[in-house]
């Protein structure tokens, strides 16, 4: 049975994988981020990943066949859109046109946000969506999107109709984090941690035509964290806040774009509160180990680019 590789250096996660149009495995790494601090310069990302792709390599090549690979894929950017541009996703390239010219097979090239709207598919079972145009939120450290997603070949497109207009969900989680002196990222530890809480106070952010502003959220987080003092209140408070901003623009979206399916991909999705708070409007989430960055979603889109 033929398979292909898929290879993404985000700048929280170095992976690869490989996919032979059913099943498939992801070998990732997060990268070491110091305690208190919120994310990694361009320049250690870097390093990371050139430190960590060859381990990882090594494990996957350990137990699949070389000669079966007929295809290479990687994600070289953060977005299909002209100007997207960030410099670990070269360490990605690099290594991915090295395998390709050493297993003389094909090098397909895509963006990391692609690679998230198809690792959701592929994990939760509706890989149909990718030939259909369909709405799908973005939700990761640095990016907080709204999507229309049609598709584009063997591909698909994602344009922005909605989001945040400023800080991401993620940005404001980490923060949170930090506030609570948690590790980076925090979403998981924010997550466990909310789990504890019995309050229900949110601040309802503002959202019109399908877009928010969460940079005035982490003032008010701040503020009930001054006033309550319990971590567990305040984590809650946070995704609260974050998970009502994302419904009320999923019923926006649904009432422009009725009766297409919503689904939800990024490290922020994996959110169990979010992902309670809009079971109403009956979205798709990718598995949780899915969710986050992965290569899983560019090793089906450079499977499906190898399709007759």
């Amino acid at each position: 049975m033929n398979s292909v590789l898929g290879i993404d250096t985000s700048n929280y996660t170095t992976s690869i994988a490989f996919y032979d149009g059913n099943e498939g495995e992801n070998c990732s790494k997060l990268l070491p981020v110091k305690q208190g601090e919120l994310g990694l310069r361009q320049s250690d990302a870097v390093f990371a990943h050139i430190k960590s792709l060859p381990e990882l390599s090594g494990r996957l090549f350990s137990h699949i066949q070389a000669e079966k690979i007929t295809a290479v894929g990687v994600s070289t950017r953060p977005r299909a859109v002209k100007g997207s541009y960030m410099p670990c996703f070269m360490v990605g390239y690099s290594h991915a046109k090295l395998l390709s010219d050493m297993l003389n097979v094909p090098l397909i090239e895509v963006s990391h946000q692609q690679g998230h709207v198809a690792a959701s598919l592929w994990s939760a079972g509706h890989m149909e969506l990718l030939s259909q145009p369909h709405l799908a939120w973005h939700l990761s450290g640095g990016t907080t999107e709204l999507l229309l997603v049609e598709p584009d070949g063997k591909n698909v497109s994602c344009t922005k109709i909605g989001g945040t207009s400023d800080i991401s969900a993620g940005q404001l989680i980490d923060r949170t984090g930090q506030l609570l002196n948690l590790p980076f990222p925090s979403g998981k530890h924010l997550d466990v941690l909310s789990q504890e809480a019995g309050g229900k106070e949110l601040f309802k952010v503002k959202c019109a035509d399908m877009t928010f502003s969460l940079s005035g959220v982490q003032n008010k987080v701040q503020q009930y964290h001054a006033q309550k003092g319990i971590p567990a209140e305040t984590a809650a408070y946070a995704l609260r806040c974050v998970a009502n901003a994302v419904f009320q623009a999923t019923q926006q979206a649904l009432a422009r774009y009725p009766g297409l399916p919503v689904v939800f991909s990024g490290g922020v999705a994996s959110n169990s509160m979010l992902r309670q708070f809009l079971e109403p409007l009956k979205p798709i989430f990718a598995q949780p180990q899915y969710s986050t960055d992965n290569a899983m979603g560019v090793a089906v889109l450079t499977y499906r680019s190898m399709e007759v």
